[in-house]
């Protein structure tokens, strides 16, 4: 299996484990197969590592400066997602499993 590295939290898991954002001449995509067209990155699907990735990490991983359009769109899917962190060996602890957990 593929290794790919969060730019985020930089984990390395399974390309599967992770959700890939392509550039495109269109602007940035969420690609969920993985395998359309263009440069990509990798991220957890937690928010905690979209926010990092946000910051500045996902300008240098895709050679591009972020539009304001890109970031709507990022933010958006962002908001989706579970907040959680990242634990050693790749897994997420999430809140949703923390409060299950109590």
């Amino acid at each position: 299996m593929p290794q790919r590295t969060c730019i985020g939290c930089r984990s390395v898991l399974s390309k599967r484990e992770l959700i890939r954002i392509v550039r495109t001449p269109q602007g940035l995509i969420i690609d969920p197969t993985g395998r359309a067209d263009g440069r990509g990155a990798y991220l957890h699907n937690i928010r905690s590592c979209w926010e990092q990735a946000i910051k500045g990490p996902i300008n240098n991983a895709l050679k591009v400066e972020l539009t304001a359009s890109d970031k709507t769109r990022l933010a958006e899917f962002m908001a989706t997602l579970p907040e959680g962190t990242p634990l050693q060996g790749g897994q997420t602890k999430t809140d949703e499993a923390e409060d299950m957990a109590s």
